[in-house]
């Protein structure tokens, strides 16, 4: 008896030992990841101006180019100056500076509809290979009532009891021609 308390507390302890342990080596790997000098996924600050090419949204929060050249630079230079000295090529190249893409390139059709067409005959295809394994291989053979015999000497079985002589089956045959009415 005195064997099992003392195996129950010595658990205990174990295990009060372990958790300490578990979170000392939390607190000292989280200091030695960061010592080690390993790339960090870079967190996007949502409140800060960002750059997006929308048609609904005509000027983003934040020209497409942040960082200028030095050519870049002498353009933004002589863009201060009169428009008609510039040249077609320095404006388009302002254009660029400032956005990324034309409203006829944003407008421009896209091929996603090949892509989602191609899945969804993917998608179909698998489905019909499925359901055609499953008529082969999962259902049992279709019952001999399904048959065009038997369904025939069902409709003379009906026809000979007189099943519902007065609205429905059997109102609609004439028994002395022995056709339908």
């Amino acid at each position: 008896m005195f064997h099992l308390i003392a195996g129950r507390a010595g658990g205990l302890v174990a295990v009060r030992a372990a958790v300490r342990a578990t979170v000392a080596l939390t607190t000292s790997s989280s200091a030695r990841m960061a010592s080690h000098g390993h790339e960090v996924a870079k967190t996007l600050d949502m409140s800060r101006p960002m750059y997006w090419d929308r048609l609904d949204t005509p000027l983003p929060d934040k020209p497409y180019k942040d960082e200028l050249t030095a050519a870049d630079k002498s353009l933004k230079q002589k863009e201060k100056g009169p428009w008609s000295e510039l040249t077609n090529e320095e404006k388009i190249a302002l254009y660029r500076l400032m956005f990324r893409q034309t409203y006829p390139e944003m407008k421009q059709p896209r091929s996603e509809w090949k892509t989602v067409l191609g899945g969804i005959f993917i998608f179909v295809g698998l489905t019909g290979l499925v359901v055609w394994w499953q008529r082969v291989y999962v259902y049992p053979p279709r019952p001999r009532t399904f048959g065009d015999e038997w369904q025939a000497k069902q409709l003379q079985r009906m026809l000979d009891m007189r099943i519902n002589p007065i609205e429905g089956f059997s109102a609609k045959w004439d028994y002395e021609k022995g056709q339908w009415k």
